[in-house]
């Protein structure tokens, strides 16, 4: 593939450096910078969805706390809800918040080994 087909390919996704969806991927590791909320995602990655209190219980926060992160979660887009009665259940909105905390863990796994856990055979998350 040649550098002008690359280049064009990245600019119709956004990617190039110059590109207009830095800053709005500046504001998702922003939403993301927080421990909560990645446990939420973290909590949320493997399951159809989770009410607040089951989601509470996972990370170890209050509901009250949770519900209030969710909120943030959900006007970014990262997090859908579903109500059932009184109850709220949550699930990611789509892969690439479990992706993106995936990759940000093993990031994480590099810094503090020379053989992270993702690199034992069987660890890795399975690719999609």
């Amino acid at each position: 593939m040649s550098e002008t087909t690359r280049r064009t390919e990245a600019a119709h996704c956004g990617r190039l450096p110059e590109g207009g969806y830095v800053e709005l991927a500046v504001e998702i590791f922003q939403m993301l910078a927080d421990a909560t909320r990645v446990r939420i995602i973290l909590a949320l990655r493997d399951t159809d969805e989770m009410s607040v209190n089951h989601l509470a219980d996972v990370v170890g926060k209050s509901p009250t706390v949770v519900s209030q992160h969710l909120a943030k979660l959900r006007l970014a887009r990262i997090v859908t809800a579903r109500h059932d009665g009184t109850r709220v259940f949550y699930r990611l909105e789509h892969e690439h918040a479990r992706q993106l905390v995936t990759d940000a863990i093993f990031q994480a796994e590099h810094t503090m080994s020379n053989s992270p856990q993702h690199h034992h055979r069987g660890l890795a998350e399975p690719e999609e």
